[in-house]
């Protein structure tokens, strides 16, 4: 059994007295040919056509306005614009819902630090208390 995977041969080089490899290759079926695409088609003289055949639109009896928002929404163009605009629209309005919301539960969490007490109940706080003693039986 030949354990060797199979190999090309490899092709013998021969070499020029400058240097220069000549490959041998394996004899030709047929001789080689130069490729040359078949000519092009001549073009029809113009004097040829008939202007009958030719298709000329008829022009509009009456110049009318573009309306081109109706051929917009005719194409589904305008309502998937509509679709995405309105998207970014109520994006935008959850994002200002929420940040208002976060900044509303900030300010209560710093109202509900300030005015609550982690002591008894009561108001908290410093207390200023002056006391006059006067000894009357002097």
């Amino acid at each position: 059994m030949n354990q060797q995977p199979y190999a090309q041969p490899t092709p013998a080089v021969l070499y020029t007295t400058d240097g220069q490899p000549l490959y041998t290759a394996p004899p030709q079926t047929a001789p080689l040919s130069v490729y040359r695409p078949a000519p092009l088609p001549q073009p029809v003289p113009v004097h040829a056509v008939d202007p009958t055949s030719v298709y000329l639109p008829t022009p509009a009896a009456e110049p009318g306005r573009d309306v081109w928002p109706a051929r917009l929404l005719a194409g589904g163009i305008g309502t998937g614009a509509a679709g995405i605009g309105l998207g970014f629209l109520f994006q935008a309005i959850a994002a200002a819902a929420t940040g208002i919301g976060l900044l509303a539960a900030v300010l209560a969490l710093i109202w509900l630090l300030k005015n609550t007490s982690s002591s008894g109940g009561g108001r908290s706080g410093a207390v200023n208390l002056s006391v006059n003693v006067t000894n009357r039986n002097r």
